[in-house]
């Protein structure tokens, strides 16, 4: 799996979009949570 050397994090009220690229701007994930688990996430 790539290394992962950009986080984006799209922040809205309910639910939360992060998406993860390498260097060469290949997606190496993406993720959907709802607001409660982003705080799981961060712990």
């Amino acid at each position: 799996m790539d290394d992962v050397t950009l986080i984006g994090v799209d922040l809205a009220k309910r639910v939360f979009h992060l998406h993860g690229a390498a260097a060469d701007g290949s997606v190496v994930f993406r993720k959907l949570l709802l607001g409660s688990k982003v705080a799981e996430l961060w712990a």
